[in-house]
């Protein structure tokens, strides 16, 4: 009963510090408190954390249309881990980047047909693993595909059907690629390429978001609603930030697409 008394009596303490605490982790508890207790110690100074936590920004948030949630990942890690949470999502947000920055571009280089899939009967591959691809002059790309020369026909396919507007030529195991003239329908073609990638990448972005939404609903019957609740919230703000900078990026590369 003593034991139980001296690790208690630092729970003011830990609230007190509670702005640290959410920032750094919770202190650390007297050597003598034993595991089984310790451990109920540090559940319920989460709880009480998380739902002051939830009674501050529920206050704030009055006659305001949102209120920002900020958990601090430790205090939640043995529900969720939000860290990977955050990075998955904005490794969905640097692909789209890599995509825009690789293949919508009204300047010519080699570089746009590279992640063409072709679909070969021994499976799906990019089109620069097939075959060379070099630029001849600014108007004509020429892919050589001397090293798999079956995969010709299904690679000049995979070219005309890209959605790049090409037309593919071929020459033996040579396919010549003309390049369009950068004209207004081309530009407006490539923007429309630019704003489905982008529906993609959200998409994408959904995916992860439900993925750990359902996560945290694993444990609705072990925490409780706040937390719950708090958790959901924050998910979806990281969320909608990962997707207000892809409307940024379509915005930017719109913009440099039409001129």
């Amino acid at each position: 009963m003593a034991v139980a008394l001296r690790c208690f009596r630092h729970l003011p303490s830990l609230l007190h510090r509670s702005s640290f605490a959410t920032r750094r982790g919770l202190p650390r508890a007297p050597a003598a408190c034993p595991a089984l207790l310790l451990d109920g110690c540090r559940q319920s100074v989460c709880q009480m954390l998380l739902t002051r936590q939830l009674a501050t920004k529920k206050a704030k948030g009055k006659g305001q249309s949102q209120a920002r949630v900020n958990i601090s990942a430790a205090l939640v890690e043995d529900i969720i881990n939000l860290e990977e949470t955050s990075e998955d999502m904005q490794a969905v947000v640097e692909a789209l980047k890599e995509d825009f920055s690789r293949n919508l571009s009204v300047r010519t280089s080699p570089g746009v047909l590279d992640q063409i899939i072709v679909v070969t009967k021994d499976g799906k591959f990019p089109l620069n693993q097939l075959g060379q691809i070099s630029q001849k002059s600014p108007q004509l790309l020429i892919v050589n595909m001397t090293n798999f020369p079956e995969s010709t026909a299904a690679a000049t396919k995979a070219i005309r059907e890209s959605g790049m507007n090409l037309n593919p030529e071929v020459d033996g195991t040579l396919i010549r690629v003309p390049i369009p003239k950068v004209t207004r329908e081309h530009r407006e073609s490539l923007a429309k390429l630019a704003k489905q990638s982008t529906n993609k990448s959200k998409e994408a972005l959904r995916k992860v978001r439900s993925k750990s939404i359902n996560q945290v609903k694993k444990f609705k019957n072990k925490v409780s609603e706040d937390t719950i609740w708090l958790l959901e919230k924050q998910i979806q703000q990281m969320a909608d930030s990962a997707a207000a900078e892809m409307d940024k990026l379509l915005a930017a590369k719109t913009k440099e697409l039409l001129g």
